[in-house]
């Protein structure tokens, strides 16, 4: 028994919108912060913190440096004290300075950097060279190359501004605008026996 024509075309028509809401594959570990979006809903400031983990920096303009530990190599995290609520917009400003939890990790060349409220992040490369850290690579201004000086005095992490362009001078005004605790315990007993006092928004394997 042949099918009526309009019945042909509503089948073909269900089955191509049941094809277009598939879920797409999950990013390469080499896409960017900024392809990948924010969390979802149901994702919690953790589940997000550690996507990032799983993410690599992209050679936009520089070559990856060498996996090497560096004297600055830790998970450091800031509060900032501001009580405003983030405002919702479809296109925020990279890098903008709001309240509540800051991460920033810096890893064998890899820096990485979290905002727990709205799960903004982003990650780079970065180099140390005696008091100058260099930031690059970084997907929100490819072209541009941060400096700091660098200070780093039990556990606090203080970086000054030398040089950087990136994100109309937002990263240097976050970067800068408070000092970072490490998440690093102080010495060896410390980091055996966990009896330490962590800053608040160090998760228990940070180091």
């Amino acid at each position: 028994m042949k099918l009526p024509i309009f019945s042909v075309i509503s089948a073909i028509l269900l089955s191509t919108i049941m094809i277009a809401c598939q879920p797409v594959a999950n990013p390469s570990s080499t896409t960017s912060p900024a392809e990948t979006g924010t969390p979802g809903p149901s994702a919690t400031p953790a589940d997000g913190w550690l996507t990032l983990l799983e993410h690599t920096p992209v050679p936009w303009t520089t070559p990856l440096p060498a996996q090497q530990t560096t004297i600055l190599d830790s998970t450091y995290v800031k509060i900032n004290p501001r009580l405003a609520t983030p405002f919702p917009c479809k296109r925020c400003p990279d890098y903008a300075l709001e309240g509540g939890l800051w991460k920033f990790q810096l890893d064998k060349g890899v820096f990485r950097i979290y905002y727990t409220v709205n799960g903004w992040r982003s990650l780079g490369s970065y180099t140390v060279s005696d008091n100058v850290l260099y930031l690059y690579n970084d997907p929100y201004c490819n072209w541009d190359t941060g400096t700091y000086s660098w200070v780093l005095e039990e556990s606090v992490l203080t970086l000054t501004e030398i040089d950087d362009p990136c994100s109309q001078g937002l990263r240097a005004a976050n970067l800068t605008d408070q000092s970072w605790l490490s998440c690093q315990p102080p010495n060896v007993e410390a980091m055996i026996t966990d009896h330490w006092q962590k800053p608040q928004g160090c998760d228990p394997a940070e180091n």
